[in-house]
């Protein structure tokens, strides 16, 4: 799937209700390791809950978003801790399934 695809799901994010952040959640997950560059580049700048969903896709995607996430918290220090943090919750769903 295209990046602009991805982004276009994520602005609709913006006044989506719960039942269609959920759906458009499901969908980034299930495009999968494609969606994680554009989802790790858009969590540095995106807010609120638009960034809770990039956030949990991330997590739910799971391996393929390790590394993505070190190589950009490695460029950028400041979204390091995001990084470290969504990392650990990768390998703690991993450990639990």
């Amino acid at each position: 799937m295209h990046a602009d695809a991805i982004k276009h799901f994520l602005t609709q994010l913006e006044n989506a209700d719960n039942k269609s952040k959920n759906e458009i959640e499901n969908i980034l997950v299930n495009i999968g390791s494609a969606a994680v560059p554009v989802l790790v580049e858009e969590l540095q700048c995106v807010k609120g809950a638009v960034r809770g969903v990039v956030a949990m896709s991330l997590i739910r995607i799971g391996e393929p978003s390790v590394e993505c996430l070190k190589k950009v918290a490695q460029q950028n220090k400041d979204f390091e801790w995001v990084a470290r943090y969504l990392i650990s919750e990768i390998k703690a769903e991993r450990k639990a399934a």
